[in-house]
C-alpha cells in the first residue's frame, strides 16, 4: 500500500507569480499571520503583532541566531565576462573555499575582484560544488564590504537590481537579534520580529531561549528523491548552551508551549533531542551540545520537544514545508496554503507568517 505522505509529488501546489514576496512589509510585524489550531482543524486570520495573544506565562520561544553574510560575490574572468560565486562556507578562515560558480570556469582559471582579490578554480566535488583558492587572506572581511545578500532565485534582484538593493537586503534579510555570522539564508520565520513584540512577551512572562544553526546550501537544494524517505539533508551547524538548555527545560517540566521560530531551530532542538536528550517523568529534556544536524523532519517523525511552530509559507515540494506537514498534516497544510492563496498572502522568505498551535 502507498504512503502518500512520503511521495514528494504530493506536496506540490499551484502558487501565482504575484504572490511571490519580491520585498518585505514595510515594518516587520505587519506581515499577516496564518494560524493553524491543530486540534480543531480551524484557521484565523490575524497580523504578526498578534502573537502575543498566543502566548501565556512561562511559555518557551526558541530563536535562531545566527547571522546572514553577504556570501554572493560578483566578479571577472580575465575576457571580462561576469562571474558569480556563493560562498557556502564563508567563515572558514583559510586560503580555499567552496562555493557554487556561475558559470562554470575551467580548472586553473582565475576570477578577479576589486581590492587585488582573485581566486583559482582548483577542483570541483561530485555535488556540484567548486573550489577555489584566493591570492589573499581577509576573505570574510572583503565579503562584508563587497559581498551581496545570498536572497533565494525566486526573488528578483537582476539587471543591476542586487546591487541597487544592497543595503537594503543586508537590513532586511536578517533577523533583529542575528548575531553568530555563518549563515547563507536567514532563518525566515525570525524576520517578523522587532524589539517591541520580543519586550512585550518578556513581559508577558515568555521565555526567550537562543540558539545558533547556521543555515547552510540545504535549504536552497532542491529534493530530487520520489520517496521523501530517499533524501539526504546537507549537514548544518548549530550550537546550544547549558543556560538556554535549562530555559527550554523549565517549559518542558511546566507543560508549556516550546515554541520554535523557524524550521531551524526545529531541527537543532530535535536533534538534541534525539542525541542527548534524557527522559524524566515521561518527557524528554535537552542538554547543551555543539556539532552539526543532518536530519531530515518529514510526515511519520514523532516531535521529541517542540510543540507549537512559527514559521513562513514555504516552496512546493521544500523541506521545511515537509517539516510543517510532519508538525501539523499534509492535508491541513495544503488546505491551509489553499487558503492563503485565496486571501493573498505573501510567500516565500520576504513573505507573511505562519503560526501552527
Amino acid at each position: 500500500m502507498t504512503n502518500h505522505d512520503n511521495i514528494l509529488l504530493n506536496y506540490n501546489y499551484e502558487i501565482p507569480e504575484v504572490l511571490i514576496a519580491q520585498k518585505p512589509v514595510e515594518n516587520r510585524q505587519d506581515s499577516k499571520l496564518f494560524v493553524i489550531d491543530r486540534a480543531s482543524e480551524k484557521f484565523y486570520h490575524r497580523r504578526f503583532s498578534d502573537i502575543i495573544e498566543y502566548f501565556n506565562f512561562g511559555d518557551c520561544l526558541i530563536i535562531n541566531t545566527t547571522k546572514v553574510i553577504p556570501s554572493r560575490l560578483f566578479g571577472k574572468k580575465s575576457s571580462g565576462g561576469k562571474v558569480e560565486l556563493l560562498f557556502l562556507e564563508p567563515c572558514q578562515q583559510s586560503e580555499e573555499y567552496k562555493v557554487l560558480l556561475k558559470p562554470f570556469i575551467a580548472l586553473g582559471k582565475k576570477v578577479y575582484f576589486d581590492d587585488g582579490y582573485e581566486c583559482e578554480v582548483s577542483s570541483k566535488t561530485e555535488l556540484g560544488e567548486t573550489l577555489v583558492k584566493f591570492n589573499k587572506p581577509g576573505v570574510l572581511e572583503f565579503l562584508q564590504d563587497h559581498g551581496i545578500m545570498p536572497l533565494p532565485h525566486y526573488i528578483n534582484r537582476k539587471g543591476g537590481l542586487a546591487q541597487e538593493l544592497s543595503d537594503f537586503d543586508k537590513q532586511r534579510y536578517q533577523t533583529i537579534y542575528a548575531k553568530n555570522l555563518g549563515a547563507i539564508a536567514a532563518p525566515t520565520a525570525g524576520l517578523h520580529f522587532t524589539d517591541n513584540i520580543l519586550t512585550s512577551l518578556k513581559e508577558k512572562g515568555i521565555n526567550i531561549a537562543t540558539l545558533t544553526l547556521h543555515v547552510g546550501w540545504g535549504t536552497f537544494k532542491p529534493i530530487t528523491a520520489m520517496e521523501l524517505n530517499n533524501h539526504n539533508m546537507l549537514p548544518e551547524k548549530f550550537i546550544l548552551n547549558k543556560t538556554n538548555a535549562e530555559i527550554i527545560n523549565f517549559a518542558i517540566k511546566n507543560n508549556k508551549k516550546i515554541a520554535a521560530v523557524g524550521t531551524t531551530s526545529v531541527r537543532a532542538i530535535e536533534t538534541i533531542a534525539e542525541k542527548v536528550g534524557f527522559l524524566e517523568n515521561d518527557r524528554i529534556y535537552v542538554q547543551k551540545r555543539s556539532g552539526e544536524t543532518s536530519i531530515f523532519i518529514y510526515p511519520g517523525y514523532k516531535f521529541k520537544v517542540i510543540n507549537t511552530l512559527i514559521t513562513n509559507l514555504h516552496l512546493p515540494k521544500s523541506t521545511p514545508l515537509i517539516m510543517a506537514s510532519a508538525f501539523s498534516s499534509r492535508k491541513l497544510i495544503l488546505r491551509a496554503y489553499n487558503e492563503a492563496i485565496q486571501k493573498k498572502y505573501r510567500f516565500f522568505s520576504y513573505g507573511d507568517s505562519m503560526l501552527i498551535l
